[in-house]
């Protein structure tokens, strides 16, 4: 097999992979050395499939000794087999950056053989781009679970990030789909980087040449829409892993149908890309606006609303706080209003230190008004002839995203329906901590 024909197969099988955001890591080219990497991201290289993204995402190998269901490369799935060798990947990637298509490299890979000979091969081609072609370029490698955390330790030195993938959010679903993996396998190699990357920010601050682990920080991935779990669980694992992990990121990826298998959905079913959506703005919620899971679903609640994005959700179930007064509320609650963001909540709070806000003032700030309208008075007054209804809010908010709601209506009003999450009688039901995380 030629490496071009390697190359074509091995960045397909990476596409699943849904990993790919700004470096978050500054390095610069030092004299003699290649490439540099910015805060700010890096921009222009394409993946097989067509998507313009910042990296060349590729696998060192598809050949896996693993069979878990849901994967495109599992042992026992007839597939195009090909592994690159460390120079072969390094040279390409050099290549590649040289005739500026690509800016970084985005490495994973099945595991071949075993987990410590594919983070051997891994590490030998990052010490090929690192030492041999001194590239400065930004790197984020996936992290092979059930390999020796001296390995892991190597990868993090040579790596501006890291990762470890959760896959599925439940011990259950690894149970069933990746008998192969376990709960210990996963979250071992997680803790030792979240470790690590603690015990190098304080030896960079006694030590201003310590070599650097890791210093984008982590992230992981789950697969929605493969196993029956809940949005609740989801975001409630979600947020276990930012507080224990001090992850930057999870990704959410919609279980796009490849395989049959009675415990996974049929081929042909479209892949769950709104759920999806709004998994990643209730996670935006979580990280930036001091949002909690339970906050923004219960058990009557386990899932999000497609209709609306979860704030407007959360809001509309807690109408007993709104309107606020733009004048006088706390950053805090600014924050939960729909329709403001962090940098308008910032800029309300500038500005009316100066004069009294009003409805033109709000709009020049940056605030969404046709959202933030029906929860927010200005100088004590709403707009005149508003009516604010659960009903009339989310009929307004709700339309302009082009969904009809002549039928739906109904259904999604009983998602607002009952006592709001802060007037519930009584405590609620525990329910299980998905992989046990917060045992």
């Amino acid at each position: 097999m030629t490496l071009m024909e390697k190359l074509a197969v091995l960045t397909d099988a990476a596409k699943y992979d849904a990993a790919c955001t700004s470096s978050g890591s500054q390095r610069t080219a030092g004299p003699g050395s290649l490439g540099s990497t910015t805060m700010a991201g890096i921009c222009h290289s394409f993946s097989a499939d067509g998507r313009c993204i910042s990296l060349l995402k590729v696998l060192f190998s598809n050949c896996c000794i693993y069979n878990c269901q849901y994967c495109v490369n599992r042992v026992s799935r007839e597939t195009k087999r090909a592994s690159f060798t460390p120079e072969e990947l390094a040279e390409l990637t050099i290549g590649f950056y040289r005739r500026n298509y690509i800016e970084g490299l985005f490495l994973s890979s099945g595991v071949l053989r075993s987990p410590d000979y594919t983070c051997e091969q891994m590490i030998r081609t990052l010490e090929l781009l690192r030492n041999h072609y001194q590239f400065g370029g930004y790197i984020h490698v996936k992290a092979i679970p059930g390999a020796d955390p001296l390995l892991i330790e190597k990868l993090g030195l040579l790596a501006d990030r890291m990762s470890v993938n959760i896959e599925l959010p439940s011990q259950e679903g690894l149970r069933l789909l990746a008998p192969d993996k376990s709960k210990h396998s996963i979250l071992r190699p997680m803790g030792y980087i979240a470790g690590r990357i603690v015990e190098n920010t304080r030896d960079l601050t006694v030590y201003r040449h310590a070599p650097r682990f890791a210093p984008a920080g982590q992230s992981t991935q789950m697969i929605i829409g493969a196993t029956p779990d809940s949005d609740r669980q989801i975001l409630s694992l979600a947020e276990g892993l930012y507080r224990r992990y001090g992850l930057k990121r999870v990704f959410y990826s919609a279980y796009l149908p490849v395989t049959e298998n009675a415990l996974l959905p049929a081929p042909g079913t479209k892949p769950p890309l709104l759920r999806e959506h709004r998994l990643y703005q209730a996670d935006w919620l979580l990280r930036y606006y001091g949002f909690q899971a339970d906050e923004l679903l219960d058990e009557q609640h386990p899932d999000l609303n497609p209709l609306l994005d979860p704030k407007c959700g959360w809001a509309l179930r807690h109408m007993e706080l709104f309107p606020v007064e733009i004048n006088r509320a706390p950053y805090e609650m600014l924050l939960r209003v729909p329709g403001i963001g962090v940098k308008s909540a910032r800029r309300i709070v500038r500005a009316r230190r100066a004069s009294s806000l009003d409805f033109t003032a709000l709009k020049k700030l940056g605030v969404v008004w046709k959202r933030a309208q029906y929860f927010v008075t200005c100088r004590g007054r709403m707009t005149p002839g508003l009516r604010v209804t659960p009903e009339s809010v989310l009929r307004a908010l709700a339309e302009p995203q082009g969904l009809s709601l002549l039928e739906e209506t109904p259904e999604q009003l009983s998602f607002f329906s009952g006592a709001s999450c802060g007037s519930r009688a009584g405590k609620e039901e525990p329910h299980e901590s998905p992989l046990s995380l917060l045992a």
